[in-house]
């Protein structure tokens, strides 16, 4: 499947030219001159790769990259950061919250194209598998579907979250304060009833299957 990029940048005439050359290279791009649009557009689809003007009209680039690294959905997605500041103090601004390159105008299309394919590259080796499963329950990473007895199963975000969590560590004790962090970003005791309530509903949906979820008293849960 072709890798989606979007590329964020207000310079109508740059934000053709990189659209231009990465749709012969084989991507599918979609432009945007504000941020306003480009979050608007995220609620809806999350690329394979942001390309990020760092000066934008309505939002500073590196606070772009600040809120994205923020949302469990699009923390690991590759970020490209586009600057025509040659201050070595924003391009480590920028990699420090979390941009995975950057790129200096003016660049030649070579080297956009060559820093995007490795990028691409570099995430799809760092991605987990992208189907789980375990015995009658099957997760799909990317689809965000799981299907138990081959029948979709609706589950929310954090339950979706959480179900990955135990699946992918399938037979190991997990503390509670690690999926606290994990699936929450906390491991503030007080909200140990969250999880709780998570894992009653979840066992719910999953019906039968949600038996291979065990709580380890005083420690966690386990899925086996």
């Amino acid at each position: 499947m072709q890798a989606l990029i979007y590329i964020v940048e207000d310079d109508m005439n740059i934000q053709e030219i990189e659209m231009f050359a990465l749709k012969n290279t084989g991507y599918v791009t979609e432009g945007f001159a504000n941020a306003k649009s480009f979050f608007s557009r995220m609620t809806e689809k999350i690329p394979d790769l942001i390309l990020l003007d760092i000066m934008l009209p309505d939002q500073d680039g590196l606070e772009i990259v600040r809120k994205l690294r923020e949302r469990p959905e699009t923390v690991r997605v590759p970020i490209i950061l586009v600057t025509a500041k040659t201050t070595e103090l924003d391009k480590v601004k920028g990699l420090d919250i979390g941009a995975d390159d950057y790129l200096t105008k003016p660049f030649g299309v070579m080297e956009l194209i060559s820093r995007v394919k490795a990028l691409l590259r570099r995430s799809k080796s760092i991605q987990e598998d992208q189907i789980l499963r375990l015995k009658n329950v099957t997760l799909d990473s990317e689809k965000r579907i799981v299907h138990v007895n081959d029948i979709p199963c609706e589950l929310t975000f954090k339950e979706f979250e959480l179900l990955k969590l135990l699946m992918i560590n399938a037979g190991i004790v997990l503390r509670r304060e690690v999926i606290m962090m994990d699936v929450w970003g906390t491991d503030y005791e007080g909200e140990s009833r969250t999880l709780d309530m998570h894992i009653k509903t979840l066992r719910q949906k999953l019906g039968d299957a949600g038996n291979m979820i065990k709580t380890v008293r005083n420690v966690g849960y386990k899925m086996e």
